[in-house]
């Protein structure tokens, strides 16, 4: 029986012997990989940046009222389109019954300084024309009659300036909201029977309405202090807007921000360019747009595909690996570089590299053959 155990064992590693060796032929006879080479060639480099933001017009007015009270009418929507003195609203006066009161009592007091003043300025005519006064005490009390009168008439209209909003009923009264430029109403955040106040010097006063030239917009965004020092006025933008698909407009920086604000960890600078606004291309305030600014351009300079670089794990210092003597040797020696700027895809060569150079393609993978395949499936199995 001990035989037997014997055998079998001797039989299995004889087996499993033989098994590892055709396994290892099997395996050292499938061919090396073979790498593909490149050389460098001449090529442009832009090395770009995107700028999120949006649309905004350059100048928006916002109309505000010359008095506080009651909206009474809205002639206009928004979207309309305007010129400067347009009607765009009414207002209903509320006067304060304090200042109602007041204005009231100063008329009557002005009333009655005229009627007394009156009285006195006929008797001394009476005297003046027999020759009893001078005329110089007669100028002196026609003086205070004249005076008499315009009081009065002035306490009347401010009387009626606090009771209606105005002393009569011309256009510039000022329950009369309108228009003070020409363009397109962008909103207008009150409706009929909201109270309004006026502008001041201690309150900025309710807006009516906001008024801006749809034809003259800037695109208004933010770059990343890792960039901004790479900017300057006047460089060229494209914009792309979000709504507009397969539209390109074109734009000029025209302001850089000389402070930046802090936005979750990163310092962020604000941009502005003026933007050329096409005529078929319809442009609303506020929508969300791209600027693509080039930040850095190089022309006709030695470049390899990024992909073909490698870096040193303890200088950190960029090389690639070129032909020695033919391809199909597969020989390749190190050689380190010296890079410029990339745009992600190519990168520039500074020194280290010529256009006859044959650059090593690095992470060449060789298609896995069906029957190669079936028989890996059969030896797991």
């Amino acid at each position: 029986m001990n035989k037997i155990v014997k055998y079998i064992l001797i039989g299995i590693l004889v087996l499993g012997a033989l098994w590892a060796a055709a396994f290892f032929i099997k395996t050292n006879s499938k061919s090396a990989i073979t790498y593909e080479v490149q050389n460098p060639f001449i090529s442009n480099i832009e090395k770009k940046t995107v700028a999120t933001g949006k649309l905004i017009p350059e100048d928006e007015i916002e109309i505000k009222p010359q008095i506080s009270g009651i909206i009474e009418k809205i002639y206009k929507e928004e979207g309309d389109e305007v010129k400067s003195g347009d009607l765009i609203a009414m207002i209903k006066v509320v006067p304060n019954e304090q200042s109602l009161n007041q204005a009231r009592g100063r008329v009557r007091n002005a009333e009655l300084a005229l009627n007394n003043t009156k009285v006195e300025f006929e008797r001394n005519k009476a005297l003046f024309d027999k020759g009893v006064i001078s005329s110089q005490d007669f100028n002196e009390l026609k003086l205070q009659y004249d005076q008499a009168a315009q009081e009065l008439e002035n306490a009347q209209a401010d009387y009626q300036i606090i009771r209606r909003g105005s002393a009569g009923g011309s256009s510039s009264a000022n329950t009369n909201i309108r228009a003070t430029v020409e363009g397109t109403i962008l909103e207008i955040p009150v409706r009929e029977g909201d109270q309004v106040i006026e502008t001041n010097n201690f309150n900025e006063g309710t807006t009516i309405a906001t008024i801006a030239d749809m034809s003259s917009m800037i695109f208004e965004g933010k770059v990343d202090e890792g960039e901004v020092a790479k900017l300057e006025v006047g460089t060229p933008l494209k914009i792309n807007l979000g709504a507009v698909e397969g539209e390109e407009l074109d734009a000029v920086l025209r302001f850089i921000a000389p402070k930046g604000i802090e936005e979750t960890g990163a310092v962020q600078f604000k941009i502005e360019g003026d933007v050329e606004v096409k005529d078929d291309v319809f442009i609303r305030a506020g929508y969300s747009a791209n600027a693509s600014l080039v930040l850095e351009k190089k022309d006709s300079i030695l470049v390899i595909p990024e992909a073909l670089l490698q870096f040193d794990k303890e200088t950190d210092e960029p090389y690639v690996e070129i032909a020695e003597g033919p391809v199909e040797n597969q020989q390749f020696e190190r050689k380190d570089v010296e890079i410029g700027i990339s745009d992600g895809v190519n990168v520039e060569i500074v020194s280290g590299l010529t256009e006859s150079d044959k650059v090593k393609v690095w992470n060449k993978t060789e298609p896995i053959k069906k029957g190669e395949d079936e028989e890996t499936e059969e030896e797991t199995s």
